[in-house]
Parts: C-alpha cells; sequence; structure tokens
C-alpha cells in the first residue's frame, strides 16, 4: 500500500518543480520570506499536508504532537481518512473530529497506540519523532556519518542513519541530535518535505559546526580512568582481599564492606591518598603492572608533581587532550552516575569531589570528557558548572559545615578521599576541593596553610588540629570546628565520621591549634 502511495506521489511530482520555477510566496507570519523552511511549508502546502491561513502562525518552535504528526503524515500521502475501519481507543471516541486521522495512520501501521489509549496530544521527543517519519516513508540506508550522541545501541540509530543515508538531514562535526528533547513542528515539516521533494535536501551540514573546547596537543597527559585509585607507598602491595580496588572498573563499596577492621587497621601506613576519576596526575616510574604517580592536586611540600603513590597501571589513562579552554563541571551530589548518550545506561558511577571538563550541555545534562571513553552525560542535579576553578564563588563557614555534616556516619577509611569512605583529613580535603579551596591533603601538612586562629577566637569551619607530645610534636588528626566546642571528624579506622567534643580526653590534651582557609 505505501509504495501504491509513493508512485502517486511521483506522479504529481511535476507540482511541486512547478512550485520551484514560480518562486515562494510566503507562507506563515512566523516564517521568514524566502527561507528554506517557506519553501518546504510551501510544498508541504501543494501536496495538502497543511493549510495556510493567513495571519495564523506555523507555530514552528512547538513540540509537534502525535496527532499533528499523523494529520501530516495522512494529508500528505493523500489517504482518504474516511475510508479506514474505526480502531478502537479508550481515549478517541468514534464521533470525535480527530478519529478519521487517527483510524488512517493506525490502518497503515504507522502509529499505533499503547495500552488501549492513542495519546493524541502527547507530545513527541525527537528520536520518537525520527521513528515514525522514517517508518511512514519506508526510508533505509546506512552513512559513515553520525551524531555525536547517537551510538549504535540507540533506539533511534537506524531511523537517523537512514534519514542522513537519504540527505534529509547532514550532521556537522560533533554535532549533537539531542533525542530526549522535544520534535519542533518546524523541523518535522522539514524532514517530511525533504522526503517528498529531493531538491529541498540539503548539501552540507546547516548546523554550524560544534567547535569542541577540547584541543589535540603534542603534549602527553596522564589521568585517573577508575572511580577511584588508592596511592600505595609500595608497588604491588595489595592484597587478594583488596583485588575489587585495583581492577577497572573499580568497586569500591564492595571491596570496603568485604574489610574487616583488622583488615582496614592493615592499610594503615600502607595507602597514603586517592585520587578521583580525571584527576591529573604525573608519572614518575612504571614497575611491572604498577606505576608510581604524582596527583598533581594534592600539595605536598616535598614533591613539586604533587602526592606520590603507586597504582595499578590499568588505573591511568593517558591522553594527548587539553581542556584549559573548557569549562569544569564538580560533583556536589554524594555519588553520581555518567550515562551513556541514551540518557538512560549507567556508565560510570563517581565520587563528591570529581572534576571532570564539560564538552558541551543543554537543559538536563552535562556532556563531559572522560579519560578514555569518549563524551558521557552528566545530570546537572549532579553538578555545578564554573568556567574555570578558579570561578568558584568562595564558600560561606555555614556552607562548608553543613557539606561536611552530609557525611555523618560515613565508615572512616584510612587514605580515603572519595564519598565511599574518608579519613580525617581527606573529608576535609574534599568538602573544600569541592568549593573552590585546595588545601593541603594530609593534617600536618594543613596545620601549616591558611591563617593560625587563637583557641578563643574559634569560628565554625576552622579546622582544629591536635599533636603527639600534648600538642607539641608532630600533628596526626584534624576536626572541622562547628561550635560550642565540638567538631566534626573521622577519628579512625573503627569509627565512622561524627561530631563530639574537642575538649575532653585526648583531644583537649593533644590540641595544637587551628587554621583558618575561609
Amino acid at each position: 500500500m505505501i509504495r501504491k502511495i509513493l508512485f502517486q506521489i511521483g506522479i504529481i511530482g511535476f507540482m511541486l518543480i512547478a512550485a520551484a520555477n514560480a518562486g515562494y510566496a510566503q507562507t506563515f507570519p512566523d516564517v521568514e520570506n524566502g527561507s528554506k523552511l517557506n519553501e518546504e511549508l510551501t510544498v508541504l502546502s501543494d501536496f495538502g499536508g497543511i493549510t495556510i491561513t493567513p495571519g495564523e502562525p506555523f507555530r514552528v518552535d512547538d513540540a509537534i504532537t502525535r496527532y499533528e504528526a499523523a494529520e501530516l503524515i495522512v494529508r500528505v500521502l493523500q489517504i482518504d481518512p474516511e475510508v479506514s475501519a474505526i480502531p478502537t481507543y479508550e481515549d478517541i471516541a468514534g464521533d470525535d473530529p480527530r478519529m478519521p486521522i487517527v483510524a488512517a495512520i493506525t490502518e497503515l501501521g504507522i502509529m499505533t497506540g499503547y495500552e488501549g489509549k492513542f495519546n493524541p496530544d502527547a507530545k513527541l521527543t525527537r528520536a520518537q519523532a525520527v521513528k515514525i517519519v522514517v517508518h511512514a516513508y519506508e526510508l533505509t540506508g546506512q552513512s559513515a556519518t553520525s551524531y555525536a550522541d547517537i551510538s549504535k545501541n540507540h533506539s533511534a540509530y537506524s531511523a537517523i542513519q537512514a534519514l542522513v543515508a537519504n540527505q534529509i538531514i547532514i550532521p556537522a562535526k560533533n554535532e549533537k541530535f539531542n533525542p530526549n528533547e522535544m520534535m519542533k513542528r518546524g523541523n518535522f515539516a522539514s524532514y517530511v518535505a525533504r522526503i517528498i521533494e529531493p531538491s529541498l535536501r540539503p548539501t552540507e551540514p546547516e548546523q554550524q559546526v560544534f567547535a569542541s573546547c577540547a584541543k589535540e596537543t603534542g603534549k602527553k597527559r596522564y589521568v585517573v580512568d577508575v572511580a577511584v585509585t588508592n596511592l600505595w607507598n609500595k608497588s604491588n602491595q595489595a592484597r587478594a582481599v583488596d583485588h575489587l580496588s585495583t581492577t577497572n572498573p573499580v568497586e569500591l563499596q564492595k571491596w570496603i564492606s568485604s574489610l574487616s577492621l583488622s583488615q582496614k587497621k592493615w592499610l594503615v601506613g600502607r595507602t597514603d591518598t586517592q585520587a578521583l576519576y580525571g584527576d591529573e596526575v604525573s608519572l614518575l616510574e612504571t614497575k611491572g603492572k604498577w606505576q608510581r604517580v604524582a596527583a598533581k592536586d594534592q600539595y605536598v611540600p616535598y614533591l613539586k608533581a604533587g602526592y606520590p603513590g603507586w597504582v595499578p597501571q590499568s588505573h591511568i589513562a593517558a591522553t594527548n587532550k587539553n581542556y584549559d579552554d573548557c569549562a569544569i563541571a564538580i560533583i556536589t551530589s554524594q555519588k553520581a552516575h555518567l550515562l551513556e548518550e541514551d540518557a538512560k545506561t549507567k556508565f560510570l558511577q563517581i565520587s563528591y569531589a570529581t572534576i571532570l571538563p564539560v564538552i558541551d550541555e543543554d537543559a538536563k545534562y552535562y556532556y563531559v570528557d572522560t579519560p578514555s571513553d569518549g563524551m558521557k552525560l552528566l545530570k546537572k542535579s549532579d553538578a555545578k558548572s564554573y568556567s574555570t576553578y578558579s570561578k568558584i564563588p568562595k564558600p560561606s563557614a555555614s556552607t562548608i559545615v553543613k557539606e561536611a555534616k552530609r557525611y555523618l556516619d560515613l565508615p572512616y577509611l584510612w587514605a580515603g578521599t572519595s564519598s565511599w569512605g574518608y579519613d580525617c583529613s581527606g573529608i576535609l580535603y574534599a568538602v573544600f576541593r569541592t568549593h573552590g579551596i585546595m588545601i593541603p591533603r594530609d593534617s600536618f601538612y594543613q596545620a601549616t596553610g591558611g591563617k593560625a586562629v587563637a583557641k578563643k577566637d574559634l569560628k565554625p569551619g576552622d579546622l582544629v588540629f591536635f599533636a603527639y607530645n600534648g600538642g607539641k610534636g608532630k600533628v596526626y588528626h584534624v576536626g572541622l570546628y562547628v561550635g560550642d566546642g565540638k567538631m566534626l571528624h573521622a577519628p579512625h579506622y573503627a569509627s565512622k565520621v561524627k561530631i563530639e567534643s574537642m575538649n575532653n580526653g585526648v583531644y583537649k590534651k593533644n590540641y595544637s591549634g587551628a587554621r583558618r582557609y575561609l
């Protein structure tokens, strides 16, 4: 039946040629005279697909509904809707004026209902709309080019490929199709017009080429390629029980949950810190399947490159990309999932305080680049974006305290800097990092930065320190002052993040001073 309809379309193709020779009068007040869309709507009008009413807009930017799409297709195919069998839909009565169109599109098998309803007023996403129009006109074909956000396993991949292969649309380099956005009436009309009149089909991309902020350079950089990597003080030191933390991908929650208290205690003095997904590191040494790296953003006075440690070689990716011209996204939720381009498939769960380059964004997602797996989607509700790290506004003390309190009752993890587990200085490093302040990683270095504060002048948000030998020796612990003589801290391997008095017992005895970074 469709083939007969297409044959009829070919017979009356001379109408289109005549229209092209005669020029195109303005069709709608919201469509520019002489524009490509104006030509396309004129063609649709000649086919009876649309009706031009003087002074009435086409509503180009409105989302198209299921009924509007059905009506355009049925009218353009020149189907007599009055002869189709009346289907039974709960939401469309038999005498509804829209029923003939619904009956025709249903009989053609181009659009059908769902769970007994046709949903005529439901708006179509771009992915849904292209699948309908490709089905209606039996388009097929494959193309070597595609859209940056359409993977081969996307439900609309074949339909979009058919449109590209038939030159209905032509993707620019790195252009996104935005399959989950609503299909505009103007775009849907353009696709239909180009299918029935080949002379309207574009010969080059119609959108401005998307220029990625990421630049390929001749300089190789090294970045963390797992959600979290432990930096060990010796290579190949991990035990069998640590396997989940040394694979790629890592399984941090399973690893931590599997550790007994004695196994957690064993980590003390063997792991020194952690680095998060996308963190830049310097490559210092390679030994077998292990590499000694330095975490660039974690300050230590004895090594300019950053905090050193050994990590599995599979945890580090090399890249030639430079992101200096890109905005950044900082994870502000406790954990977040990066998503595949279909916005449904989970790619990787990452930690609070993770920082990734933003390549682009839309209303719901940041499009972030990953160390070795290309662009992924990040929900805007899970992160905040800034043009550069230095543009993050200075936080208030109450913000820092409130953020740290989100991790109350989180089990302690020696050397932890991720939201799967923190140590005493790691939680403060993460909270301050998320708010634009890179304090040193370890407590004894944190005690040398910021501004010294007398105990009587303490304010919430200050860092309070404790040292051996009655507070006169080496600093070994840090807490976040929250007021009323209390601090938030992660005490030890057998404890959790908690709030308690700093003026009792060993804390009163070993208090050594305070620093203010705000």
